[in-house]
């Protein structure tokens, strides 16, 4: 006679997978907090508004998933492919917390998700449900550092097809940057027309719908590649529109109901678009039937299978790494205060330079978010024309915050980037390298020289400033930085070699004056 295993017995009787499962669950949370609340406030933006819808659409194709999926249970299921999974995840969301960059934690959290799935169902059965878990990436917000390059060169584009409409509708129209200028009336092309509202929830809608689509994988292809570019040239129409409507029916027609109505008639032309081509591509499927498989039967059963999962012991390794990575984040969350500039204490005397502050118009310096900024314009004799100082210092480039390339603002004004190379600097007994830019509106043109400046470190790359940014707030808690930027015009009969040298020669006298006011 044999003797079966008590503890066996036990587990046969209780599912304890899923009560581990909710252990680890409850222990992330702290870790993943600040990348919940990242979310609520993107969420809370028009551009990002179909966010809570992204989880529940995720649910249903994963509980699709299950149904069209055979019910029976590996012999010896992989599951430690998922472990390492999560713990890549959790060093990621730690990464997050510790630079104050929710945008890592919410990654992390993705990542934490397909681990739980790999290791609950095994590597075979778990990594065909990637489609699903690949969704819920539609429902985070673009990196900041992404979002204001895409936004700008969207909303360029925007201008650009407008424009053209506009002029195609016999309207005489000039382009001034993101202005559109049709003589009595100036449209701003802004930040809100860019099409951003527009392409991310259109991604979303074309990705579930080449998943539903029943057909071969070049079709599903195709309607997911042409929902950005689809989202974005009616989007620039909807722009030119708004031209000509002004033009004729006055300002009231870029304003108010009729402007959101007129995106919310963009969405739906993108979806019934997208449809069409659909439908169009069925036609050419080898097989028939429906276009979309949209049957729901059996899901509700579905939802009873997950609480049977299994690898409670690679899910009670996943608590237990979960718990220490957790009290390791609540440990070492507190960076310390804040580092403070000065920037008030800027002097407007360098040498024979004489300058007079300024300030920023609080719409554009609530886009800046700098923790402490300076704005000054200097003259001195025998100069031909003046010089702009521009700083603007962050004392934390995170939760949206950060420094802005002026690649990104200087079109936004109405400035060409003319050229752009890099030039080199003498100033407080070092060279280092800079950024030098000649920008043209119209017949004006203006030299700019720029770079970005962190914790004693002096570089030339926006991507280079956030990378140094993210390390050495891993390393030491710390990711201050600022931009420091000089402008000056060029004169009509003005060489460039005068106008850098000018620029050469207050940065010298500026530079030493600068560096006792900020933390290095």
């Amino acid at each position: 006679m044999t003797f079966a295993d008590p503890l066996a017995m036990m587990r046969q009787r209780l599912a304890l997978a899923p009560f581990v499962l909710l252990g680890a669950t409850l222990a992330v949370i702290p870790l993943f907090w600040s990348g919940f609340v990242s979310l609520g406030q993107a969420w809370s933006t028009p551009e990002y508004s179909h966010g809570p819808l992204i989880p529940l659409i995720s649910l249903f194709l994963f509980l699709r998933e299950m149904r069209d999926h055979p019910t029976g249970v590996d012999r010896a299921p992989i599951r430690w492919p998922g472990l390492l999974l999560g713990a890549a995840a959790l060093a990621l969301a730690l990464a997050g917390a510790r630079t104050s960059i929710p945008d890592l934690v919410t990654y992390g959290m993705i990542l934490w998700v397909m681990a739980v799935v790999l290791i609950a169902m095994g590597w075979a059965r778990g990594r065909r449900h990637w489609a699903s878990v690949f969704h819920l990436i539609f429902m985070l917000p673009l990196p900041q550092v992404l979002y204001w390059k895409v936004s700008t060169a969207l909303q360029g584009l925007s201008a650009q097809i407008g424009v053209a409409l506009v002029d195609a509708a016999g309207i005489p129209v000039f382009l001034d940057g993101q202005i559109i200028d049709l003589g009595v009336w100036q449209l701003q092309v802004a930040e809100a027309c860019s099409g951003l509202r527009y392409l991310f929830p259109i991604l979303s809608f074309s990705y579930l719908t080449a998943i539903l689509y029943r057909g071969p994988m070049a079709h599903r292809v195709i309607l997911f590649a042409m929902a950005a570019p689809l989202a974005i040239i009616l989007n620039a129409v909807r722009v030119g529109i708004i031209g000509i409507l002004v033009d004729r029916y006055g300002i009231a027609q870029a304003q108010g109901f009729l402007h959101i109505f007129q995106g919310w008639v963009v969405f739906a032309l993108c979806i019934a678009i997208l449809l069409i081509v659909a439908a169009l591509l069925a036609r050419r499927r080898p097989a028939g039937g429906p276009m979309l498989d949209l049957d729901t039967s059996g899901l509700v059963g579905q939802a009873a299978r997950l609480g049977s999962i299994g690898g409670t012991r690679v899910l009670v390794m996943l608590t237990v790494l979960t718990l220490g990575i957790t009290a390791l984040h609540l440990t070492i969350n507190d960076t310390g205060p804040e580092p403070r500039a000065r920037l008030s204490a800027y002097p407007m005397q360098l040498d024979d330079w004489i300058g007079r502050r300024g300030i920023l118009a609080p719409d554009v310096a609530r886009v800046l978010g700098a923790s402490d900024y300076l704005v000054a314009d200097y003259v001195a004799p025998g100069e031909t024309s003046g010089v702009g100082l521009f700083v603007a210092w962050y004392a934390r480039q995170a939760d949206g915050t950060g420094i802005h390339s002026p690649e990104v603002c200087l079109p936004g004004a109405g400035w060409e980037i003319a050229s752009l190379d890099h030039s080199t600097l003498t100033a407080g007994g070092a060279n280092f390298g800079v950024n030098r830019a000649i920008i043209q509106k119209g017949l004006d043109r203006q030299m700019v020289i720029y770079w970005f400046e962190q914790r004693g470190k002096r570089m030339t790359s926006d991507w280079q400033a956030k990378f140094s940014a993210v390390r050495d707030g891993l390393v030491t808690g710390r990711s201050d930085g600022m931009i420091v930027r000089f402008t000056t015009p060029i004169g009509p009969d003005e060489a460039d070699d005068v106008a850098e040298a000018r620029l050469q020669k207050i940065a010298r006298a500026a530079l030493p004056k600068l560096a006792p006011l900020v933390p290095d």
